[in-house]
This record gives C-alpha cells, structure tokens and sequence, in this order.
C-alpha cells in the first residue's frame, strides 16, 4: 500500500491524528480488497470546482472528486478533497473536522470499491457504509 498527502493550491495541514493509514488497512480488511497507490489531494473550493467542471461537466462546489485507477482487486486512485467544503460540513452537521475529513475519504474509498450515490437508494447504502467505517476508525 502507499499512500501520499499533497496540497494543490492550499497550505500544508497536519492530519497524522486521523491515521489515513489505519483507515485504510481497516477498510481492506473489511471490504478483503488490496489498497495499492492512494493519493490524497487537499485544496480549495475553487480548484476543485474547477476539476468539477473539466472532467464532469458540474458547475458546483463538492467535497470529493476521486478518479478511480484501480486494476483487478487492487485499489488505487485519486482523491481530490476540498478542505473549504469540509470545513463548512463539518460546521453544517456540527461534527469535528476530523470526522467530517475521515467520512469523505472513506466516501471515496468507497466510490474505489464500487460503491455509487446516484440514486437515493446508493447514497443510503454510502451513508451505511460511511457511518461503519467512521465507528471502526474511532472506536
């Protein structure tokens, strides 16, 4: 497994007390998938509306974009996360901004397994699977 943090057009954070690492070996195991090479970009509202509208045609703000490279059972890909919309979540749903940080990752992860939210019915299975893997990660 690897896994890299970069920051596009943000300033560096720290985010070590969210153990991304551990999330992740958490979800291979429960999910019997391999993680290969996961990267985690933070940036801004603006970068990611950007990429919204350049590969998805979508003129509004998300909290993720992730692009799925994964080959066979091995789960690799991109994840674009803007920390703007994290932090106005986590604000939103009054959780902490760790947790609202682990349930996008873990959103992502997620669309990696092949996980959708195009439906009611997905974004319920998601949520199901968010809420799962957030109680695992801090329990």
């Amino acid at each position: 497994m690897s896994l890299e943090i970069h920051f596009e057009d943000i300033d560096k954070q720290d985010f070590s007390n969210l153990s991304l690492p551990h999330l992740l070996n958490i979800i291979s195991e429960e999910e019997k998938i391999t993680i290969g090479d996961i990267n985690i970009i933070f940036c801004s509202d603006k970068y990611l509306l950007k990429m919204n509208k350049q590969y998805l045609s979508h003129d509004y703000f998300t909290d993720i974009i992730t692009f799925d490279y994964s080959e066979e059972n091995i789960l690799s890909g991109d994840l674009f996360i803007s920390l703007d919309r994290v932090n106005d979540n986590a604000k939103h749903f009054s959780v902490t901004l760790l947790n609202e940080l682990a349930r996008v990752v873990i959103h992502g992860i997620m669309h990696l397994t092949g996980y959708n939210d195009h439906t009611q019915e997905e974004q319920k299975v998601m949520r199901k699977q968010e809420d799962k893997y957030l109680s695992l990660l801090f329990s």
